[in-house]
């Protein structure tokens, strides 16, 4: 338990002395991101684990990718199991080019039981304006395994899902243009001290007026006239400012694994804690019964239950109001609480207004 709030210590120092980060990896530019892809397609190859014939959009289009071969098949005759319809996803990065690879993921629609082995073929990829800016095809590497045996199966990880490495080819340029007139820088965290330091930082380096901060999540940046023409040589030129980070105070909670991460804004008010444990132990007795002598009766061995409590000595620790979660972490590290008493101590204090942050429970 100690070690685990000695790591908790360390993280949160850490964040402490990185209170400064790039213009880049704070924002992104509004109406520059990545698309995603999608495509329904066919995996063939497979061992008798494809789509069985109650799964009939599979066989039709087995029949129609046959019929546009110039092999005529009737949907209703076939009877293949070494075919699964699956649906082929991928992102397509900003400012892509013809020619460019992408990696695809390949997910069973149907019945399959596993696409391990299998070969996608060729698929169109289309984005939400329906127009095919990819297309994918190539061997499917599935992250699991499935081995049936005398009616016994041995299973790990999904075999119905897969990837193909490099498997898509770009074959539409995605470029999109920056818009005419101010550009905005959307932050990743919205935060209204970040972006009135971001704005401020870009001012200093592009002269007065050059940038203003519309709302927490968002910022204008006017181009001077020296890169009227340049906006990207501009952007270039900002994305590696170093920024004051500032952010709200936060406490991240996950109750099934007893993760506690806290930022370093987070303040306690004083507060006094108690902490102690129940344990309840049963266990299964014999009782005999012995008959007098001469009585002719026999001994009889009965099975009884016995139940039986103990209450630890609960402790007591007063918590002063700490300048930092680090005196946090050490004033509860004196209780001696377990990761999920943790949770408890701090959803507690947070419920008691002791806790001053923002309380998540994932």
């Amino acid at each position: 338990m100690r070690t685990f709030l000695a790591v908790m210590s360390m993280l949160v120092a850490a964040e402490a002395s990185a209170g400064r980060a790039r213009l880049k990896d704070l924002t992104q530019v509004q109406g520059v991101r990545d698309n995603e892809l999608y495509g329904y397609g066919l995996v063939t190859g497979l061992s008798g684990t494809g789509d069985s014939e109650r799964v009939f959009f599979t066989s039709q289009s087995i029949s129609g990718m046959l019929g546009r071969l110039g092999i005529r098949v009737d949907a209703r005759d076939v009877r293949s199991r070494n075919v699964a319809a699956v649906m082929v996803t991928a992102r397509l990065p900003t400012y892509s080019r013809s020619g460019s690879r992408l990696d695809v993921t390949v997910s069973s629609i149907g019945n399959a039981h596993s696409l391990a082995g299998g070969v996608l073929l060729f698929t169109p990829l289309m984005a939400a304006d329906g127009q095919v800016y990819a297309v994918a095809q190539g061997s499917v590497q599935v992250g699991g395994f499935e081995a049936v045996a005398l009616g016994t199966s041995v299973k790990k990880n999904p075999t119905t899902s897969g990837r193909v490495p490099s498997g898509g080819v770009v074959e539409q340029t995605f470029a999109p243009k920056l818009a005419a007139g101010p550009i905005v820088l959307g932050l990743k965290h919205p935060d209204l001290s970040t972006a009135v330091r971001i704005a401020s930082a870009v001012e200093q380096k592009l002269g007065a007026g050059s940038a203003r901060a519309v709302d927490p999540a968002a910022l204008e940046v006017t181009a001077p006239e020296q890169f009227k023409d340049t906006p990207l040589v501009m952007l270039a030129s900002l994305e590696t400012l170093e920024i004051d980070v500032d952010e709200r105070a936060r406490v991240v909670i996950n109750e099934r694994t007893g993760t506690v991460v806290a930022g370093e804004n987070v303040r306690l008010r004083p507060a006094a804690v108690a902490h102690g444990g129940l344990q309840v132990t049963v266990a299964t007795r014999t009782a005999v019964s012995q008959p007098p002598a001469f009585s002719g009766g026999s001994t009889v061995v009965t099975p009884y239950g016995e139940a039986s409590a103990a209450e630890q000595k609960a402790g007591a620790v007063a918590l002063p109001a700490t300048a930092s979660v680090d005196d946090l972490v050490k004033a509860l590290n004196a209780l001696g609480v377990t990761p999920r008493d943790l949770v408890s101590i701090l959803q507690a204090l947070h419920a008691a207004g002791s806790l001053e942050a923002d309380l998540e429970v994932l």
